[in-house]
């Protein structure tokens, strides 16, 4: 996972920045073609979505951004090779600093408003296949996320996906 930063070029009209580049990307090390783009636009302070991911047949490389108000961007690392397994970081993304993270396939990924109207936009690196959409508990003991508040509202899916059980997901990996 890693903070990306515009370089915003500034006149009197305001700024122009390029929000995604793919040399620019694979430069850095980040390989990624975007296949499809999201807006996600949430009313209340304190929604949260998450935490999502696709299985491995088609995992979601993801470069998240707040393009109104402010959120708590957090990525769990699924990985079961990946030294940073299970655990995860959090960001807060908003509008006035144009950051966003990106996430690489095999992580999951939610977000907790931390303003009204706020609004998120994805690039996505893989299309998405309800069939092989999966998610784990926002609150899960296994992963410990420090979120800065207790949601007011999510979905009921989101919140009783079950328990994540490393053993399962490292036995189902080899």
């Amino acid at each position: 996972m890693r903070i990306v930063e515009l370089e915003p070029h500034t006149d009197e009209r305001g700024f122009f920045a390029r929000s995604f580049c793919a040399d620019e990307f694979g430069a850095a090390g980040i390989a990624m073609t975007v296949v499809q783009a999201n807006i996600s636009r949430n009313s209340r302070r304190g929604t949260l979505r998450g935490l999502h991911y696709q299985t491995e047949a088609a995992p979601e490389p993801k470069l998240v951004r707040c393009t109104a108000g402010r959120i708590f961007d957090v990525a769990v690392d699924l990985r079961p090779a990946s030294s940073s397994f299970c655990r995860w970081t959090g960001h807060e993304l908003d509008a006035d600093s144009h950051n966003g993270l990106y996430i690489p396939a095999g992580c999951a990924h939610g977000f907790l408003t931390l303003s009204d109207d706020a609004e998120v936009t994805y690039l996505m690196g893989a299309g998405y296949a309800p069939e092989l959409a999966r998610g784990v508990r926002w609150n899960d003991p296994a992963f410990a996320i420090a979120w800065p508040f207790a949601p007011g509202t999510m979905s009921d899916k989101d919140a009783t996906y079950p328990d994540f059980d490393t053993q399962t997901m490292k036995a189902s990996k080899s």
